[in-house]
């Protein structure tokens, strides 16, 4: 049972036409594939990290191993934060088709989890956003120190692991229409198995050695996908806890701003200014605020490749924050 209010329950703005949608909100327990999946994503890395401390010492971990990581985290990393976040489910731009796919199949490399389920379940997150029917709000079971602690552990990784599946057909119906998202989508399987051994025969090609695809599979496959996915599982769950919250967002949201995650997240711990304008393409919006996936936006914007790109409205945000607008950028 959660520690959700009465008032909590009265959703003050739910995922467009769902008071008239006969969808149900979810559609059933995750696949016990998908759960075995899920286990060794979480557990892998963390044995991959210990088993690399002696295995690598003085002479595993090369240049070689550091630039494949560093290209796998960027591709895979910006593939959800500006392809499965701020284009596919917020809408923060338009791109070219070629550009949709392949934001699709970057964010797949990811891992975590298809991009129809993925932007499913993060709608239905914005729909809820720390009320009942919120997939993963820390806050579920209270807020005392015991209940609050289990609702971080909840929000971070455990919802993954008992949880109902966010209906795709209600909170993605544009995407479930879309064949080439679709092909994608159905392609996710294949795609973990490149994400996971292409930085291993990359590594074994440059270095000309089983040595340097062993290592390469270890910091560029698992060790990269298991730093990812938690600093992916804090937004989640630290973000809606810690940190400042200069811009006003509805009633019960606590989505917040926590500025060490900034570059690791490439500017998605922004998360206050994220949940009170959802669909700005630009999270870190105030002074100091690095937002590498706004600048990437920006790029391809210029290249063409993206357009009407919503950036953010200096005088909608001035309206939205308490204080202090002149910490906005110009």
């Amino acid at each position: 049972m959660t520690s959700y209010t009465s008032a909590d329950r009265a959703v003050t703005s739910p995922s467009p036409g769902a008071a008239r949608d006969p969808k149900p909100l979810t559609v059933g327990k995750q696949s016990r594939k998908v759960l075995f999946g899920l286990w060794f994503v979480v557990v892998a890395p963390f044995l991959a990290l210990i088993a690399a401390v002696p295995l690598t010492w003085g002479w595993g971990l090369s240049w070689v191993d550091v630039a494949i990581m560093a290209v796998m985290y960027n591709i895979s990393g910006f593939g959800v934060t500006v392809g499965f976040h701020r284009y596919f489910t917020h809408g923060g731009f338009k791109a070219k088709r070629w550009m949709r796919v392949t934001l699709a199949v970057a964010g797949s490399l990811a891992v975590e989890g298809s991009v129809i389920q993925w932007v499913a379940d993060h709608r239905r997150h914005h729909a809820y956003s720390d009320r009942e029917g919120d997939p993963h709000s820390p806050w579920r079971y209270g807020t005392g120190f015991k209940a609050l602690t289990k609702g971080l552990f909840h929000a971070h990784v455990g919802w993954m692991f008992d949880r109902d599946l966010s209906n795709r057909d209600r909170f993605a119906p544009d995407l479930v229409a879309d064949k080439d998202i679709r092909r994608v989508d159905d392609m996710f399987g294949k795609l973990f198995l490149v994400t996971l051994f292409a930085p291993a025969l990359a590594g074994g090609l440059i270095t000309w050695s089983w040595q340097g695809a062993l290592t390469a599979f270890i910091w560029g496959s698992l060790i990269r996908i298991g730093l990812l996915h938690h600093v992916t599982w804090s937004i989640n769950s630290i973000c809606h806890v810690y940190g400042e919250r200069p811009f006003a967002t509805r009633d019960g949201d606590k989505a917040a701003n926590f500025w060490p995650l900034a570059l690791l997240s490439m500017g998605e711990s922004w998360h206050n200014l994220h949940h009170s304008d959802p669909t700005s393409a630009r999270h870190g919006v105030m002074r100091g605020q690095i937002d590498t996936s706004a600048r990437l936006i920006w790029i391809f914007e210029r290249f063409g490749w993206v357009y009407d790109v919503r950036w953010p409205n200096r005088e909608r945000l001035s309206k939205k924050m308490s204080g202090g607008q002149d910490r906005l950028r110009g």
